[in-house]
């Protein structure tokens, strides 16, 4: 069973596997370091950081592509300091394991295999992804009307990204180039620019919209997709146009609303505990 530590993280026999979720590709991301630290049986992870770099020159030279498979997020690191750390998918890490002669590889690769064994059982029966999101946002604190809103949005986004891979679009780089398109249009900030505003690092930014942003981003979202589904939109160029007239309905929608009352959609404003954020820098 996988026990999650915080949104960040989980937990491999009682250790803490850090993981980071990008947003813009819907992918989990793992610590190498963190999974080479259990494979080797290292308490210290120095060792095991000093470990994962001979084993990546060595797979370099043998021409190996599962270094390059593997990216740089930052991940908090023992000191508290937010760091840049080898991450890659649970798919990568099954072919990895294998090349490290370790007691705990089969171990491991059941356990990795289980992170996409739950997902697969969410799919199947999406009452008990629901069931389990509510209670943790009821954990942390959200109102029921912040929660609706929040999986209303996702909702919505999930439809638009099955369109995107139905038609052509690849999940690696062109979903976070149109959900960024989409994103500057109605906000007038980039997806980057919002989480710098919000003071936000490797956290999911949709985690952080007030329930106002949540509604302008979900209208933006449908809209590209039926805009899409009206122009039978295929492949980046024309889902690029779909999400710039989605974005700017939404953009319309919130320039009026602000005129109206006054207050600006787009703010600082987060849910991190006090003290957990980097400086915030305003537009």
């Amino acid at each position: 069973m996988i026990n999650s530590v915080s949104p960040h993280s989980t937990l491999f026999e009682n250790q803490p596997i850090r993981r980071v979720y990008e947003e813009a590709t819907e992918t989990w991301w793992f610590s190498v370091v963190d999974i080479v630290r259990v494979l080797t049986q290292q308490t210290d992870p120095t060792v095991a950081r000093k470990y994962w770099n001979k084993l990546k020159q060595r797979l370099r030279a043998e021409g190996s592509e599962l270094v390059t498979k593997c990216h740089q997020l930052k991940l908090t690191a023992e000191d508290g300091k937010q760091r840049l750390t080898d991450v890659a998918t649970a798919e990568t890490l099954l072919r990895l394991v294998q090349s490290v002669p370790s007691p705990k590889a089969e171990p491991i690769k059941l356990w990795l295999a289980k992170v996409g064994y739950e997902r697969i059982k969410e799919i199947a029966d999406p009452a008990l992804a629901l069931a389990r999101t509510r209670e943790n946002w009821r954990k942390l604190g959200r109102s029921e009307k912040w929660i609706t809103q929040r999986m209303t949005g996702q909702e919505t986004r999930n439809k638009l990204t099955d369109y995107w891979a139905a038609h052509d679009v690849t999940k690696e780089q062109e979903f976070a180039i149109l959900t960024n398109v989409i994103h500057e249009e109605w906000s007038g900030v980039s997806v980057k620019q919002h989480k710098d505003l919000k003071g936000l690092e490797s956290q999911n930014l949709r985690d952080h919209m007030s329930e106002a942003e949540l509604i302008f981003t979900a209208l933006a979202e449908l809209s590209t997709r039926q805009i899409a589904e009206t122009v039978a939109a295929v492949g980046l160029p024309d889902n690029k146009k779909a999400a710039k007239t989605g974005g700017k309905i939404a953009q319309r929608a919130r320039i009026e609303l602000e005129s109206k009352t006054g207050r600006k959609v787009v703010t600082g404003e987060n849910y991190l505990p006090p003290g957990k954020s980097k400086k915030i820098l305003r537009p």
